[in-house]
This record gives structure tokens, C-alpha cells and sequence, in this order.
């Protein structure tokens, strides 16, 4: 059985920061890319941030450059999303995403999302 599991969100001050979780169970964790989305009240789903499988390069909304940090540890099934200078803007549900692409099949998962606040 297939898990994203989501942890580390909460009610943070601006200028703050969280340190969001994601465990994976039930597939091969190292050999999906991984990714953070967020989502806004009456907003899209949009991409934060994603780390390849091996973790050798990641990639930023231009949001969050310099500020969010996308890493993860394949001995321990979970990625992480390190978020600093939060501003009120950031705040958003936050989701864990895994993609895997083969010649035939594509595989995606997605967790159930922590709510991330971001309030004086």
C-alpha cells in the first residue's frame, strides 16, 4: 500500500520557519523524483520545489529561491522542505508528490497535505 505521509506544518510568524516531512512507504522511494506542491484557498496547485531521485539536483519556484530548501535521505524514505523567511504569502496546504516515468507506465503519488500558516 502506497503512503506520502505529510508532517511539520502549523501556525508560524512571518519571518519564521518550518521544517516539513514526507514519509514514503509501499514502492521503491529511491527511484522517484520527489516534490513539494502547495495550494492556496482559490488558488492552483503549484510546484514549490523537486529533487531528482538521487537527490543530485533540485529545482525552486521562483517564489521560494533562496528561502525553501528541498532535500531527502533515501536510507529513510523521506523528503524534507526546509522553509525559512516565511512570508504570509506562503501560506498554503502543502503536498508531497512522487514521480516515476518509465517507456510505458508513469507512476505519481500524492500525500494528503499539511496546512502551513503563516500569521502574526
Amino acid at each position: 500500500q502506497v503512503q506520502l505521509v505529510e508532517s511539520g506544518g502549523g501556525l508560524v510568524q512571518p519571518g519564521g520557519s518550518l521544517r516539513l516531512s514526507c514519509a514514503a512507504s509501499g514502492f521503491t522511494f529511491s527511484r522517484y523524483a520527489m516534490s513539494w506542491y502547495r495550494q492556496a484557498p482559490g488558488k492552483e496547485r503549484e510546484l514549490v520545489a523537486a529533487i531528482t531521485s538521487a537527490g543530485g539536483s533540485t529545482n525552486y519556484a521562483d517564489s521560494v529561491k533562496g528561502r525553501f530548501t528541498i532535500s531527502r535521505d533515501n536510507a529513510k524514505n523521506t523528503v524534507y522542505l526546509q522553509m525559512n523567511s516565511l512570508k504570509p504569502e506562503d501560506t498554503a496546504v502543502y503536498y508531497c508528490n512522487a514521480r516515476r516515468s518509465t517507456t510505458f507506465l508513469n507512476y505519481e503519488y500524492w500525500g494528503q497535505g499539511t496546512q502551513v500558516t503563516v500569521s502574526s
